[in-house]
Order: C-alpha cells, then structure tokens, then sequence
C-alpha cells in the first residue's frame, strides 16, 4: 500500500488549494481515508484529524474544517482530494493522507498507512 500527497503551496488568506492523494496496491473501499495535519514545531502533539471518508462512503470533517474543506475521490484513479477554500493561517501545516481503520482516539488514528506530506503556508 502507498499514499503520495500533493498539491500543497503558498497561499494568501481567504485562497484555496486543492490536495490530491494517489493510492495504489488497495482498491478505494479497502480502508477508510484520511486526511491529517500537522502543524510544524507541534510534532510531538502527533498529527490532526482533517477529514474522513470511510468504506460504507460517510465523509466527516474537523469542527475546524467544517464548512471550508471538501473531501472527493475518484475510484477510476483511486485518488482522493481535499479541497480547501477559505484558507486561514491557521490551516498552515504538513498535510498526510493516510488508509486504514480510522479510529479517533487510536494511536496514529488508526490508520496503517501513511504517505509523505504535502506543506501548507497560508500567509500574506
């Protein structure tokens, strides 16, 4: 199983990106996906919990997101992504997606794979 991230950059506050996950070696409803944030500096605070889509297709989001990022895919290309719109400095981080079992309060949130991060810089 791999994850790759991409998409993110620089961006001014009230922009918007859009974050793309490839996955490959698991079919799309193999696992729930996730993405997380975390925010630089605050590494031993451990990643943040962003967005979910699980296998049965409910999508949740961070109260913090809500309403801002909206989480898609396509199963033709086993990709997923996170469009984020009205980006505030706060949203600045490293974005991972990830697949597994998701589970708040787990270690790693549950989730057993891990891409390499995309970084996020809201700033004027």
């Amino acid at each position: 199983v791999q994850l790759q991230a991409s998409g993110g950059g620089l961006v001014q506050p009230g922009g918007s990106l859009r974050l793309t996950c490839v996955g490959s070696g698991f079919r799309s409803d193999d696992y729930d996906i996730g993405w997380f944030r975390q925010v630089p500096g605050k590494e031993s605070e451990g990643a943040s919990y962003v967005s979910t889509r699980t296998r049965d297709g409910r999508i949740n989001y961070a109260d913090s997101v809500k309403g801002r990022f909206t989480m898609s895919r396509d199963n033709a290309k086993n990709t997923v992504y996170l469009q984020m719109n009205n980006l505030v400095p706060e949203d600045t981080a490293v974005y991972f997606c990830a697949a597994g079992d998701y589970a708040p309060d787990g270690p790693f949130h549950g989730m057993d794979y891990w891409g390499k991060g995309t970084q996020v810089t809201v700033s004027s």
